[in-house]
């Protein structure tokens, strides 16, 4: 769906970033890629990697309204992946993080709509529901804005969705990469942040997979979750460094002991398809739609009354050879 088509991508140097562009320039002839971030290092390195004629690089910040406006010029989608998602870097640095993943995703909105962009899909994270921490308290606020975005487009065609989903397997600051560099440097434990802690994982190129797939499924104002599995964080310690010993050190600020992707509050707005969930928007659009059903013609149901979507009681667990295994594909 992507051949002829202008694609932009914000934080676009990041792991995702350069997963997505992969797998873009493999399966599909766009006729521009474009790159918005504010790393020109990190550019530099990937004009040389990327070495497609479609390619184009934009040196900006979203917290930029201007300069993204000017970025989206003739852009047909969007991938909106720019965030500040340390979560201890968020609790002590509250406004940077505002000023990036709230008004920085307002300024994405103004843009898209000021240049009649098709379609626009907003990551999000498992840490926007239910949040108790800032870096989700600011997703949470990015998803509602992208959500009530729909209505603001007013006559404009411009649509907005979300995708919403846990730990992506090697990714920057995250638990894996953590401990593999404390097994390689041999330390004298791992630390454990609770024996009980479980987190939902994907790989990078699952999570691609799954957005190109949302700008075909979206119609609007959807939040969209994948099914995926759920890991133990003592299994994923054994995976990655077996018979290594492991200390509780508790919980950080601001960081659970579960993952929640869909809660239990929005469960009357849950529907459940085949290989994902959509939540539904709370507000309503001039024009009604019917989300059981969507423009691939897949079918969704109502979920029961009290459903929530957690890494605890996710029936999908992963052992610790199918972790060992995941690893091996995401790094």
């Amino acid at each position: 769906m992507f051949t002829g088509k202008t694609i932009l991508i914000t934080g676009g140097t990041g792991s995702f970033g350069k997963s997505f562009l992969r797998q873009v320039l493999r399966d599909g002839a766009p006729a521009k890629l474009i790159v918005f971030s504010r790393d020109e290092l990190k550019q530099f390195e990937m004009q040389q990697e990327f070495l497609s004629p479609a390619m184009r690089f934009f040196l900006g910040d979203v917290r930029d309204g201007e300069r993204l406006k000017a970025a989206m010029r003739g852009v047909d989608y969007v991938v909106h992946a720019a965030a500040l998602k340390q979560v201890p870097a968020a609790e002590y640095n509250p406004m940077e993080c505002i000023k990036t993943n709230v008004l920085g995703a307002w300024n994405v909105i103004q843009a898209a709509i000021e240049n009649n962009v098709e379609k626009v899909i907003a990551l999000s994270t498992d840490k926007a529901a239910g949040p108790i921490n800032l870096y989700g308290a600011t997703k949470l606020c990015s998803d509602k804005l992208f959500i009530a975005a729909n209505n603001i487009a007013g006559g404009h065609r411009t649509r907005f969705a979300v995708v919403r989903y846990g730990n992506v397997v090697g990714s920057r600051g995250s638990v894996i990469p953590y401990f593999r560099r404390l097994a390689a440097e041999k330390a004298p434990f791992l630390p454990i942040t609770d024996p009980k802690m479980t987190r939902f994982l994907i790989t990078l190129p699952q999570g691609v997979a799954f957005v190109c797939k949302v700008f075909e499924r979206m119609q609007r104002g959807e939040v969209f979750v994948p099914k995926i599995p759920s890991a133990r964080i003592l299994d994923i310690a054994e995976a990655i460094a077996p018979g290594m010993p492991t200390r509780v050190v508790g919980i950080r600020p601001g960081e659970k002991l579960h993952e929640v992707m869909c809660p239990r509050d929005d469960a009357h707005l849950v529907l459940e398809f085949s290989d994902h969930y959509v939540i539904r928007p709370a507000i309503t659009f001039a024009t009604p739609l019917d989300y059981s059903e969507n423009p691939l013609g897949e079918r969704g149901v109502p979920v029961g009354q009290g459903f929530e979507y957690d890494s605890a009681s996710n029936p999908w667990y992963l052992s610790v050879s199918e972790i060992r295994s995941l690893i091996g594909e995401g790094m």
